[in-house]
């Protein structure tokens, strides 16, 4: 398996200015909040948080974690932790210089087509993607591709729905630690059922389970009084939900 390095370029975000919802410009401007626990992509460290605890433990050397949409590396200090050896996939430069510093193998491409061997992963995550591109179904493809049979796959998106709407964008979007404004398109949230059959087709065993952060954290930490909130599994998967599954 071979990975492209991206060089250091030194060159700062481009200049804000208004921009279509889903730009992917707006991670490049906003490449200074990645590691900001507090800042613009604060839900994004809960997330992370949350998909690590279903990442098994490398179970020999040299295991392979390849994270898609890797953005500025939030994995890199679970995955290390794991004992993987963590590739970033990207298209934006900001972001993935920074997962570079953070000890990730940087790769940059599109997660339609990714740049890797076919079941080269012992792990893939897809976290806060699939609601970003207009083939949520061709991502789970290249999921399933790269994954070696009993492999690990791991995903949260947002659902497609009233509810997903009114909550991810016209909500959230206003909240201190919710998403930048204009970060979502709703057309893109994923229809849950056509995503199950998909998995299933590419044989992966994919099981869903709603996600919302603890109230009480959430408190806290707006008080200042935690770093970060925990995710919590919930019944519903309306609005944020995750995915954890294997191919057989």
């Amino acid at each position: 398996m071979t990975t492209d390095i991206v060089p250091h370029s030194g060159a700062g975000p481009a200049n804000s200015r208004k921009r279509r919802r889903n730009d992917p410009a707006q991670y490049d401007e906003l490449a200074g909040e990645w590691w900001r626990p507090s800042g613009e992509f604060a839900a994004l460290h809960w997330l992370a948080a949350s998909r690590a605890e279903h990442i098994p433990p490398a179970e020999h050397a040299g295991a392979v974690l390849v994270d898609l949409a890797c953005g500025g590396g939030l994995m890199a200090p679970h995955v290390a932790r794991l004992g993987y050896r963590h590739v970033g996939l990207d298209i934006g430069l900001p972001g993935l210089e920074l997962a570079r510093d953070h000890g990730v193998l940087p790769l940059r491409g599109s997660v339609l087509a990714v740049p890797l061997a076919d079941g080269c992963a012992d792990v893939v995550l897809a976290g806060e993607i699939l609601e970003h591109v207009e083939d949520d179904v061709g991502v789970l493809a290249e999921c399933a591709r790269l994954l070696r049979p009993g492999g690990t796959l791991v995903l949260d998106a947002l659902a497609a729905g009233w509810l997903s709407v009114v909550i991810n964008v016209h909500l959230l979007e206003r909240l201190p630690g919710g998403p930048p404004r204009g970060l979502h398109d709703p057309a893109l949230f994923v229809d849950r059922d056509r995503l199950l059959a998909a998995a299933d087709g590419l044989g992966l065993d994919l099981d869903l389970v709603g996600l919302r952060p603890s109230l009480r954290d959430a408190v806290a930490w707006r008080l200042g009084r935690r770093a970060g909130v925990r995710m919590k599994p919930i019944r519903s998967t309306a609005v944020v939900f995750a995915g954890y599954g294997r191919k057989r």
